[in-house]
């Protein structure tokens, strides 16, 4: 079981090169998928114009798969305001791009929960594209297109700000990543118990009343005492039972 630092350290290196304020983003994303049970991975941020350039003739004039439409200078990655992300398995070593995979057993798949996630934080989706889907990008641009950061245009300070203010807003984020993470599992333990409960109740319910206690909870019920015997415990025909033996039902229909 990875802890948050040391799955943060896994992605340190490809985070850095990141506009700043896009870096935070990207690291309360792992942050808050870590909280949902899943561990989300960075596979690719910044890229230079020359890294760029060679990934786009993959697939083109080099050998291998087409995987971008963008040449250098033509992708959001090229100006640090955007990465790639895929899925570490739980045993702490296998990357997987699987988006039907769902390693924390909650029903939902762990790529849908991610996607979930980072659009709460106001970030962008590849697999939301029409022309060219990206399942495994996110970008955050501000309405910049690529001509714009090639011309040196970036978000404004008052657009920086208002991200920095929603990623750390107080409220259900007041708890720490270990804490919530720990509350869910505490609050399925809660569950398990309850169901437990409700199962142990109706184990003790007898079918029909005790043929030893059948004449204590007819005189029960000739006093006014009980409305119904039905679906009683054991210990509820014995508490009846050893009223009756004291009379007081009885008593009580004298008067």
């Amino acid at each position: 079981m990875l802890t948050l630092e040391q799955l943060r350290k896994k992605s340190e290196q490809r985070l850095s090169g990141l506009h700043p304020v896009f870096k935070q983003v990207m690291e309360k994303l792992i942050e808050r998928c870590y909280a949902r049970g899943v561990w989300v991975l960075i596979t690719q941020g910044l890229r230079t114009y020359a890294e760029q350039d060679t990934l786009y003739a993959q697939g083109r004039t080099k050998p291998g798969k087409v995987v971008t439409k963008a040449r250098g200078g033509y992708s959001n990655h090229n100006f640090g305001f955007a990465a790639d992300f895929a899925l570490l398995l739980r045993d702490g070593r296998t990357v997987s791009w699987d988006t039907l995979k769902d390693d924390d057993k909650d029903s939902l798949p762990d790529w849908s929960e991610v996607v979930e996630e980072a659009k709460k934080l106001g970030l962008e989706w590849g697999g939301d594209w029409r022309s060219f889907k990206d399942m495994p990008h996110l970008q955050m641009v501000f309405g910049l297109t690529t001509a714009q950061f090639r011309a040196g245009i970036r978000p404004t300070q008052a657009q920086l700000d208002t991200v920095l203010a929603k990623i750390n807003k107080t409220g259900d984020e007041e708890m720490t990543v270990e804490e919530k993470a720990a509350f869910k599992e505490l609050q399925s333990t809660v569950q398990k118990q309850d169901d437990r409960i409700k199962t142990l109740e109706t184990a003790a319910k007898q079918p029909k009343v005790p043929a030893w206690a059948e004449q204590a909870c007819i005189n029960a019920k000739a006093a006014g005492v009980l409305d119904t015997a039905n679906d009683g415990s054991y210990d509820f025909y014995r508490m009846v039972t050893l009223l009756d033996r004291t009379g007081i039902f009885n008593a009580k229909g004298d008067k």
